[in-house]
């Protein structure tokens, strides 16, 4: 029999751990959805066309896009990020504006996994369409700042910039082609090859041969206009008001070529400054028009899970999402009272968990301890003669036996109540 294995790029996802990334995702959506964002699910495959505005020059279409043929001869691509996806959504559908709504799940990419990289990978994210207003810019920046700080981290940095309006954009592109063309001796191999393809993301290296070429290109400064000097200065003054601290650097630019005007990253200062991305976004406008719908102003960002929860674990914050159980019944009689009564403590609001196969007292027992239950609730023959059960406290040895129709009760008195799921029997 063959023995299968996970793809490369691909990992399994295991409780607990699993459960800690449900939990950052409740966190996220909590506080977007306090801002009257709400949640969009976007198809996982779109047609190829929708991704190719990214930017073919960029490296996410010519080298990473999972793209095929499907049986109805369509050519398709595996989502790589999913603010395109959301722009066709509102082109196809055109809700009313501004359209405020936020995403969680995969994207898929082919390049080398490392960390916190893979090349199926989750993100959390906001977009919003239909407005211009820099103010919108900052309440989103700030969003995400509120939630990076809701989760405990506390070294992380926003660095912003702005590549102004498209034609701005283009006049600085020609600029930096020039430069990096006059000095290409001096740049990297993998730094030649880019500038073919896009200048601007030669500002982008690390490498230590490309610095000096880098540290002396033009400004983007130098090239915005009245109005996109004037819109980024109202984005940095509603930080201001807001009370987000950000560093502003003008070598920043994003990897995708939608971007215009605001574009800002999130970087963590516990992890590896080659790898110390979280998260990221900016101004889109005219992605929605590429798409098919009317000229509509976009602004959004997408966070990285895997990276996100790589800072926790280095700043030591936002735990395993293990899941807390408040009772393991144990029943060593024939099962059945096992059956009520966890039925009636979930009923009730309460986590419960049972032991199955007709096991012994010891065997039931050392199942309750590695559960983590705060109380493991016995059931013997004496206690179903009488309709009792014995509740211990596992962290005390402490017990007690109380009516079985008691239970619930017992448990709200030293745990407190709970929100019921559902009706009692």
């Amino acid at each position: 029999m063959p023995s299968f294995q996970t793809s490369p790029g691909t990992r399994d996802i295991l409780p607990p751990h699993a459960g800690r990334w449900r939990a950052l995702t409740d966190v996220f959506a909590d506080t977007v959805q306090s801002a009257g964002y709400e949640c969009i699910i976007p198809p996982m495959f779109e047609d190829l066309g929708v991704f190719l505005r990214l930017g073919e020059a960029t490296d996410v279409v010519t080298k990473e896009m999972y793209d095929f043929v499907d049986k109805g001869d369509r050519h398709i691509a595996l989502r790589p990020e999913q603010t395109a996806g959301v722009c066709r959504a509102f082109a196809q559908h055109r809700p009313v504006t501004p359209w405020k709504v936020w995403y969680s799940g995969p994207n898929f990419r082919y390049e080398k996994p490392q960390a916190g990289r893979y090349r199926q990978f989750d993100q959390v994210g906001v977009e919003v369409l239909g407005s211009d207003d820099a103010l919108l810019d900052a309440e989103v920046i700030s969003l995400a700042w509120q939630f990076f700080a809701r989760l405990g981290l506390a070294k992380v940095e926003l660095v912003v910039n702005s590549l102004g309006d498209a034609p701005e954009r283009g006049a600085y592109i020609d600029a930096l082609r020039a430069h990096f063309e006059s000095r290409r001796g001096e740049l990297s191999e993998e730094s030649a090859a880019t500038l073919a393809r896009n200048p601007l993301r030669v500002l982008d290296s690390k490498r230590p041969a490309d610095a000096a070429a880098v540290a002396s290109a033009p400004r983007i400064s130098s090239f915005l206009s009245a109005e996109s000097a004037s819109h980024f200065a109202a984005v940095l003054a509603g930080l201001d008001a807001l009370g987000v601290p950000y560093r502003v650097n003008e070598m920043l630019v994003r990897g995708l070529d939608y971007y215009r005007r605001t574009t800002f990253e999130f970087v963590s200062l516990s992890l590896d400054g080659a790898q110390n991305a979280v998260g990221g976004g900016g101004r889109y406008d005219g992605l929605v028009e590429d798409l098919g719908g009317p000229a509509t102003g976009g602004v959004g960002f997408a966070i990285g899970v895997d990276r996100t929860l790589l800072a926790c674990d280095a700043e030591g914050v936002f735990g395993t999402g293990a899941v807390g159980i408040d009772a393991f019944v144990v029943d060593v009689t024939d099962g059945m009272a096992a059956l009520r009564l966890t039925e009636d403590l979930r009923a009730a609001g309460y986590t419960a968990d049972r032991a199955f196969d007709g096991r012994s007292m010891k065997s039931q027992m050392k199942a309750a301890d590695r559960s983590g239950a705060s109380f493991a609730v016995i059931v013997g023959a004496d206690e179903a003669a009488a309709a009792t059960c014995t509740v211990r406290d596992l962290s005390s040895s402490e017990q007690v036996t109380v009516p079985q129709s008691g239970l619930v009760a017992h448990l709200a008195a030293t745990l407190g109540t709970r929100t019921p799921r559902r009706n009692p029997r």
